[in-house]
C-alpha cells in the first residue's frame, strides 16, 4: 500500500501498493510503517478527499480518526485515478439546473379538479367590475349600517336583523349582474326567530356573498385579520361576526363558547366545517365544532350546498369572475345529541348532492 498526496487538494490518500501512482513530481517523502507506505508533499494543509472529487467507479471509502488526523481509505480492486485535471472534473460535476422528469406525469384524473383554462381578458374585466360594484355599494350601505347601529346595540343585540338585512341588500346588488343563483329547498330554512347551526361546503370566496342573500341573520366566523380592511371589516364587526386565529388554540375555544353563547340568546351560527376552501372541488373533512355546538344547546344543524361558486371564482384566483350560475340547496335540518353522528349524517348528505349534480 502507498499514500500519495495530491498537488493541489492534497487528500491523504491510501491506494493499492500496485498501483504505482506516486511520481516523482509530486516532490512526496516516503516512510515505511507496519506494511504501508505514508507520504505527504511539503504544503502544511491536509485535505481529504471528498465524495465530489473521488472516482466514480465505486470504491468504498471509510473515515477514520487516527492521531488527531481524519485519514481516508480507498479500497478497491484498482484503482485508475489520472493526474487531476481541474477542466476535466468540473465536467464531470453535476450543473445547477437539472431538470427531473417525474413517473407521475398524465397518471392525475382531471375530472376531480376545477377546469382552469387559460384566464381570458372577458374574466379579467368581469372581476375588476365585480369589485367596482360591491365597493361603491357598500361606501353607501355602511353609512346606513352606521347610523342604525346604537340601535340595533339597544333593541336586538345577539340577532341584529337590521344589519343583516342591509347585509342582504349589499350582496344582491353585487352579485345580480354578473351571476344568477338558484334556490332549491327555501321550504326547509327555519323561521328567522328560531336558533339553529348552519353548515355548508366551502368553495370560493363568492359564498359569503351567495348565503348572505338567503336573508338569514346568522353569525359567521372568520380570520381576525379580516377585521382590519377598510368598510368590509367594519361592516362585520357591525354584523357580530366571531373573530378565529385559527393556529391558535385558546381562540379556538373561545369562538366555540362564544357561538353556544350566541345560540342560548337566540341567534344563528354558521360554520364551513371544512375549515377553508377546497382547491380542487371535492369535499374535504368536516371537524366537529359546529356539530358540538349544536349537540350541546339542542338546535337543529342546517345542511346547505353550494354548487358553481367554485368555477365562477376559483380559489386563488379572486381577481377574475367567469360567467356561469350558482345552486344552492337547503336541506331538512338534522337534530341530535351526538357531534360525531351529525357530523358525518350531513357530510354524507352534502356529499351526495355535489355527486349527483356532477
Amino acid at each position: 500500500m502507498e499514500v500519495a498526496s495530491h498537488p493541489i487538494h492534497n487528500p491523504l490518500l491510501l491506494c493499492n501498493r500496485r498501483t504505482s501512482f506516486c511520481s516523482s513530481s509530486f516532490s512526496s517523502l516516503f516512510y515505511f510503517h507496519k506494511g504501508l507506505h505514508f507520504g505527504h508533499t511539503p504544503f502544511k494543509r491536509t485535505i481529504l478527499r471528498s465524495s465530489s472529487n473521488s472516482p466514480s467507479n465505486g470504491s468504498l471509502h471509510i473515515t477514520r480518526k487516527h492521531v488527531g488526523v481524519f485519514w481516508t481509505y480507498c479500497l478497491q480492486e484498482e484503482f485508475k485515478w489520472p493526474l487531476f485535471d481541474y477542466k476535466v472534473n468540473k465536467q464531470n460535476k453535476l450543473p445547477r439546473k437539472t431538470v427531473v422528469r417525474s413517473e407521475l406525469v398524465g397518471s392525475a384524473t382531471p375530472d376531480l379538479a376545477y377546469p382552469l383554462s387559460e384566464t381570458k381578458l372577458g374574466s379579467k374585466v368581469r372581476g375588476i367590475c365585480f369589485y367596482a360594484v360591491t365597493a361603491i355599494t357598500a361606501i353607501f350601505l355602511f353609512v346606513l349600517m352606521l347610523m342604525q347601529h346604537p340601535f340595533v346595540l339597544l333593541l336586538d343585540r345577539y340577532q341584529r336583523k337590521a344589519q343583516f338585512f342591509i347585509a342582504k341588500i349589499w350582496a344582491r346588488l353585487t352579485v345580480a349582474p354578473f351571476l344568477k343563483i338558484k334556490y332549491e329547498g327555501l321550504e326547509n330554512l327555519p323561521s328567522s326567530d328560531v336558533p339553529a347551526v348552519y353548515v355548508s361546503n366551502h368553495q370560493s370566496f363568492l359564498d359569503i356573498y351567495t348565503l348572505l342573500t338567503l336573508g338569514r341573520s346568522f353569525k359567521f366566523i372568520s380570520k381576525t385579520a379580516i377585521f382590519l380592511f377598510p368598510i368590509i371589516g367594519w361592516a362585520m364587526f357591525m354584523l357580530g361576526v366571531i373573530p378565529l386565529k385559527r393556529m391558535d388554540s385558546r381562540s379556538q375555544l373561545e369562538c366555540l363558547k362564544r357561538c353556544i353563547e350566541l345560540v342560548k340568546k337566540g341567534a344563528s351560527v354558521f360554520f364551513f366545517p371544512e375549515g377553508t376552501r377546497s382547491r380542487d372541488g371535492k369535499l374535504g373533512t368536516f371537524k366537529k365544532g359546529a356539530f358540538s355546538v349544536a349537540a350541546k344547546t339542542g338546535v337543529p344543524v342546517v345542511p346547505i350546498t353550494l354548487m358553481g361558486t367554485g368555477k365562477i371564482m376559483p380559489p386563488g384566483m379572486e381577481s377574475i369572475l367567469n360567467c356561469g350560475s350558482v345552486t344552492v340547496v337547503i336541506h331538512r335540518p338534522v337534530e341530535g345529541s351526538n357531534p360525531e353522528l351529525l357530523c358525518n349524517e350531513v357530510r354524507k348528505t352534502i356529499a351526495n348532492s355535489l355527486h349527483e349534480q356532477s
